[in-house]
This record gives C-alpha cells, sequence and structure tokens, in this order.
C-alpha cells in the first residue's frame, strides 16, 4: 500500500473508532432516563479507562516494531491474544466483584467485565493490523463494528436499563472481533508466539502505562478539582472548549499510535525526524485553523453546538487554539523521542503534566477562568519545547545508523 494511502486510511479509522464511541453515548442518552445514562456513563468511562491502559501496555509498544518478518507477525497475534486472554480475566474478576452489589451501576459493571474481552480484543486486533501495514483492514473492521452496534441500539426500546445498553454494546463487537480475528490469522498463522517478552519487567509497555496515568489522570483531576474549590463554571467552560476541539484529538491519537509504522517506512533516520517535524507543523496550522474557524461562528450556531455553556467556551478559544497548537508540535516530539529511545518520554510526561497543572492552578488564581485557559496553553508550550529540545540532543548524541525498536532489543529500565 502506498504511503498515502495507508495515512489516509489510518486517520479514517481512528475517525470511525472516535464516531463509534460519540454515537454510543448519543444512542444512549436517547434511549436513557436521566438517571439511566449516570449509569451507563460512568460504566463507559471504565471501559474508557481500560481502553487507554490496554493501548499503552500491548498496542503502542507493537506499533514501534519494524520490518515484515515472522518476529513482527508474531508479536501481533501475541498482542492480540494476551489482549483477549487479560481482559478475560480482569473482566471476570470484575464481575465477580460487583456481583453481589446492588444497584444499576453494579449490574452494568458485571456485564462490562464479560463483554470485556470482546471490546478490547477488537481493538487490539486495530494495533495488529498498523504494525502489520494493513490499515485499510483496521478501518474494514471499525466500519463493521459501527454499522453492528448502531444497527443493535437502534432496535432498543427507550427505557433500556444500563446493563441492557452495555450487553448490546459489547456484544455488537463480536462480528468485527470474529472477521479480524480470520484475516489477522491468515498473516500470522505460522508466525511464533512472544507473549512473554510483554509479561517482562522491561516491558515498555509499563512505562507507556504510567505515561497514560499520568498524562490524562492528572489534567482531568485538576479540572475537576479546581471546579470543586472554586467555580464550577470552569470544569463546563474547559470542557466546552475542548469538545470543540474534538477533530484534533482523532488526528494527535492517530499520528502517536499508528504513525511510527508509516513513518518506518523512512529508511533515513534523519529523515524520519524531518517528516515528524514538518507532521508538526501542518498540524499546529490545522489546529490554528480550526481555532479559527470556531471564532467566527455565529452565536446561534454556536448556541445550537455547547448551548448555554457556549458564551463561556468561546471565551476560551484563543487560549484552547493555542494550547492544541502546541499540542500537535508535543504530540510530534513525543512520537519523535519514540521512534528514537523509547524509555525518554516517561520523564518528560511526568514532568510536565505536572507543570501544567500547576499552571493552570497559578493562571486561575490570577485570571480566573480564561487565567486557567493560559496557563494550559503554557503547560503545553513547555512540553513541546522540551520534547524537541530532547529529540535534538539524542541526535546529536546518537548518529549511528538504525535499528529495530523492540523491547527486547532496549537494555533493562533503570
Amino acid at each position: 500500500m502506498r504511503a498515502r494511502t495507508a495515512i489516509l486510511c489510518s486517520v479514517a479509522d481512528q475517525g470511525v473508532a472516535a464516531l463509534t464511541n460519540i454515537l454510543v453515548l448519543v444512542s444512549a442518552a436517547r434511549l436513557s432516563t436521566v438517571a439511566d445514562f449516570a449509569r451507563f456513563s460512568a460504566v463507559y468511562l471504565v471501559f474508557t479507562v481500560l481502553l487507554g491502559v490496554s493501548g499503552a501496555h500491548t498496542g503502542q509498544p507493537l506499533v514501534l516494531r519494524r520490518g515484515e518478518g515472522d518476529t513482527v507477525r508474531g508479536a501481533c497475534r501475541s498482542a492480540v491474544v494476551l489482549t483477549v486472554l487479560a481482559s478475560a480475566v480482569l473482566g471476570a474478576l470484575l464481575a465477580a466483584a460487583c456481583l453481589l452489589v446492588p444497584g444499576g451501576t453494579a449490574r452494568a459493571l458485571v456485564v462490562l467485565g464479560l463483554v470485556l474481552p470482546v471490546v478490547l480484543g477488537q481493538d487490539a486486533v486495530r494495533y495488529a493490523f498498523s504494525t502489520l501495514h494493513q490499515p485499510h483492514l483496521a478501518l474494514g473492521s471499525d466500519l463493521v463494528r459501527l454499522v453492528c452496534v448502531l444497527g443493535a441500539l437502534s432496535v432498543q426500546d427507550h427505557g433500556a436499563a444500563p446493563a441492557r445498553l452495555i450487553a448490546v454494546w459489547g456484544l455488537s463487537a463480536l462480528p468485527a472481533l470474529l472477521l479480524s480475528a480470520a484475516l489477522l490469522h491468515r498473516s500470522t498463522a505460522r508466525a511464533p508466539s512472544q507473549m512473554r517478552p510483554m509479561l517482562r519487567r522491561g516491558h515498555l509497555g509499563r512505562r507507556f502505562v504510567v505515561e497514560f496515568g499520568v498524562g490524562n489522570a492528572s489534567s482531568q483531576l485538576s479540572v475537576l478539582g479546581l471546579g470543586a474549590v472554586g467555580s464550577p463554571l470552569l470544569v463546563g467552560a474547559l470542557r466546552g472548549a475542548t469538545t470543540l476541539f474534538g477533530p484534533l484529538n482523532v488526528l494527535f491519537t492517530s499520528a502517536t499510535s499508528f504513525g511510527p509504522p508509516l513513518l518506518g517506512r523512512i529508511g533515513d533516520e534523519r529523515r524520519r525526524i524531518r517528516a515528524t517535524a514538518a507532521l508538526a507543523a501542518l498540524l499546529a496550522a490545522v489546529a490554528v485553523l480550526w481555532a479559527t474557524v470556531l471564532a467566527l461562528l455565529p452565536g446561534r450556531v454556536g448556541s445550537e453546538l455547547l448551548g448555554d455553556t457556549w458564551p463561556a467556551a468561546a471565551a476560551l478559544l484563543p487560549a484552547t487554539g493555542s494550547q492544541y497548537a502546541a499540542m500537535a508540535v508535543g504530540t510530534c516530539g513525543l512520537l519523535a523521542l519514540r521512534m528514537l529511545d523509547p524509555r525518554t518520554t516517561l520523564s518528560i510526561q511526568v514532568v510536565f503534566s505536572l507543570c501544567a497543572v500547576g499552571l493552570m492552578a497559578a493562571g486561575y488564581a490570577l485570571g480566573g477562568v480564561p487565567g486557567a485557559a493560559w496557563g494550559l496553553s503554557l503547560g503545553s508550550l513547555c512540553k513541546a519545547a522540551a520534547t524537541w529540545t530532547r529529540v535534538a540532543r539524542i541526535r546529536r548524541r546518537k548518529p549511528a545508523p538504525d535499528e529495530a525498536v523492540t523491547a527486547d532489543a532496549l537494555p533493562p529500565a533503570p
């Protein structure tokens, strides 16, 4: 597959996956009462966290592998098998723990535990197809899942219980999983199993899970915390502003999750880094353009999108647009670091995630909600500068030819 076609398929696949999640929530909201939708959302948030952990532990280290031999094919098959087995064990524990707890939320969590191997297994196959340079198969799998889940939810009655909706949503991914597994088996049937390296202490996935936890939990909890002790408007305004930049989150996720196999096609390391820098400039320009478009929206259109939250969110568009432009540069910097030396990203994520929280709190103390937004923007800018400074240092220190990046080839974690 040509590089341009592969890029389009990867971005489209991520877009379909994000659209599926959005439409699931919209469908559940239309089918549920307010109380039941709150329970469904809480359970879906648990799934979202588990999905992020699964992708960080198995998916992201997998896409850093290069080559097309039996080793890579075996790693792809082993990653999917390990994900299904681990999610089955975790799901059984979750179901057993919630089985004796009363309430609709507990019943929905029991069902989530039962369908967890299906939904996480289908997501793991997407990473395997990307690593095998077959993003069109990942796109096909997600399209099948989108059609199945919307079809299954569309025939549910209004007032369906959260447990029922979780069961319908989870089982609707089964056709996509079976189809993807059959296609993956054709490519990896004779490859050796490689599950043991993913369980070792030095596996990259453990570091990426910590990065996921620090990067996501710190920002989410800090916003909620300031909303609790300060103004609830802070949470609504920042949530509303970041919701408007949802399409850019799709692009950023595509770059970090599926960028390494595409950039790996470039043989020379220097050219790869230049291509990543060009991608950073392109994504930053897209962020600025998108912020400009949102700023020019008539108030009536904005109110249709966010309702009463629109005026507060619109006031934050300059700061949030600047934040996303800086995030584009920082995301591509982290992508470059993962291709050069994946073990260098953890310290940056920890230090500058905490730095962003501190700057947001300081901004809120000095300038209220707009100050908090500009504090987040400054934190993203500092993180972007740090990532590319680290890239430049590694490039000066490492003029040697490219070597395949695998968990086994890397030195033990300090």
